[in-house]
């Protein structure tokens, strides 16, 4: 696992498949999450759309907050927290797009908030179904 996970961090569900087809370096992290090491989500949307694939931005936005300064340890438990959010709606990518420290009457408190993200073939986004069953065969490419 990371020690550290930063802004544009990308997380892949089961991407042993899609390391093979577009040459991604991963290192594991949760169950069959990986994080991208080398690429962050602009290089790794146009490496992904030069083979002709597409990967696709999901406008919600996921936020996670917990008490206390920001720490290695406590933005893992939230990225954690962030993926069991994300995964009924089976996606097989998730960015980081925010990590925050800040303070309410001086009680420190931080926020970490990610966007789902999806490779697939088409542009059209696949129903939750068909998601569902190609991360169940592991199918993502």
């Amino acid at each position: 696992m990371p020690a550290t996970f930063k802004v544009g961090t990308i997380l892949l569900n089961q991407a042993d498949s899609m390391k093979k087809f577009f040459a991604l370096e991963t290192a594991p992290c949760w169950g069959n999450w990986n994080v991208v090491t080398i690429l962050d989500g602009f290089a790794l949307d146009r490496k992904i759309h030069a083979a002709g694939w597409n990967f696709l931005f999901m406008a919600a936005e996921i936020k996670v907050m917990f008490f206390g300064a920001l720490g290695p340890k406590k933005i893992q438990k939230a990225l954690q927290r962030i993926l069991s959010k994300v995964k009924p709606q089976h996606f097989n990518g998730l960015e980081v797009t925010g990590i925050d420290a800040r303070h309410f009457l001086g009680v420190p408190y931080s926020v970490v908030t990610a966007h789902s993200r999806h490779v697939q073939q088409s542009c059209y986004l696949d129903i939750a179904d068909v998601r569902f069953k190609a991360l169940s065969a592991g199918e993502s490419v």
